[in-house]
């Protein structure tokens, strides 16, 4: 039994340490940038190979120098996304510099923000329509505009869209993104977050993004047939409901961002069915423990803080997210006070994968 005192032995362990790190320092200077994450941790490296493909800057030098040229400041509250807007009233009838300019805003950044808009819901639909058609949402039972979900929860009604995810899988043409305002804010909590799927995708394992290359799944609206407002409908409208929209859809694992060419990590786990994964070359089914393994790998990447920003609502803040680019998460730690926010949908594409996007 040694019964030299610790200290002493921890100090004779850690030169032999030093010495044989100094001995490979060499070696380890030689080590490429992917050798230095483990594959379980890669989160770091994800970021920064995001952050490089943005030119090591939070915007474009041509994209800032034309927001200074129309008086409009920005603050970036994530490193690779996540931009507030200062000095824009989204009420007023917005020219065509502007909305580029928001437009190419929204591409670079994936998510932005805006304070003190005070919108009605007519003016929210009119913003949203800058950038595209708008989806209808069949599910929803409350208001009597179509194009419009409005998000109300208090005591009886506590928030459920806690939960890392792309919005409506479940459909042929997910929307491209969303336009959300905050109606009325509870007196504490009620954010959102929202994580770069880009550099989700860049901080898998490469063993890891290798095997989701050719991998898609069926995604479909079961989650609202049974919950309490609609699991009583007869089977009849059931059936009629599946006839008019497609009840399961296939959509790649790894997404195409069709106009900046990014790969990102594409899933709602929500909707998408577990064992459901196939090979899109072949068409052939994966082994259901296999698909449902290769899930619960990739289903918590977005939670990683390291990828997210978290947005703080105030009455009459507007978000825009790039629903290709990005997942979202509500928090739900105000109940049982209540928070409405407003949402329409900006339709979007089929969504692709194509093995030599960035």
């Amino acid at each position: 039994m040694n019964t030299e005192p610790f200290n002493a032995r921890a100090e004779h362990v850690r030169l032999r340490i030093l010495s044989a790190v100094n001995n490979t320092q060499e070696i380890n200077h030689r080590r490429s940038r992917e050798d230095l994450f483990p594959d379980v941790n890669r989160v770091g490296l994800g970021v920064a190979v995001e952050w490089e493909s943005m030119g090591e800057q939070f915007v474009s030098d041509a994209l800032l120098t034309r927001a200074r040229n129309l008086g409009i400041e920005l603050q970036h509250i994530g490193l690779t996304l996540g931009t507030v807007l200062r000095n824009i009233d989204l009420s007023d009838e917005l020219d065509t510099e502007r909305i580029a300019l928001l437009h190419q805003l929204l591409l670079e950044r994936k998510v932005i923000f805006f304070h003190d808009q005070k919108l009605g819901s007519k003016q929210l639909i009119k913003f949203a329509r800058y950038f595209g058609e708008l989806d209808a949402f069949p599910f929803s039972v409350k208001g009597d505009n179509p194009l419009l979900l409005e998000l109300d929860h208090d005591e009886q009604h506590p928030g459920n869209q806690n939960g890392w995810h792309t919005d409506v899988t479940w459909m042929e043409k997910p929307s491209l993104g969303s336009v959300a305002q905050c109606v009325l804010v509870p007196p504490v909590g009620g954010d959102t977050l929202f994580s770069d799927s880009h550099a989700v995708y860049q901080g898998l394992a490469p063993k890891l993004q290798d095997s989701l290359q050719y991998l898609a799944g069926i995604n479909d609206y079961r989650s609202f047939l049974g919950n309490a407002t609609f699991k009583q409908l007869p089977a009849e409208l059931i059936a009629e409901i599946k006839s008019i929209i497609p009840f399961g859809v296939s959509h790649p694992l790894l997404r195409t961002h069709p106009e900046t060419d990014k790969t990102g990590l594409f899933l709602h786990a929500g909707f998408l069915r577990q064992d459901s994964l196939y090979d899109t070359r072949t068409g052939q089914a994966m082994d259901e423990g296999e698909s449902q393994k290769i899930i619960a790998q990739i289903v918590h990447q977005h939670a990683r803080p390291e990828y997210t920003c978290r947005f703080t609502w105030r009455e009459g803040s507007v978000a825009f997210w790039d629903n290709r680019a990005v997942q979202h998460y509500a928090n739900s730690d105000y109940y049982p006070h209540r928070r409405i926010l407003q949402r329409v949908a900006i339709s979007g594409d089929r969504p692709y994968y194509r093995p030599n996007a960035v």
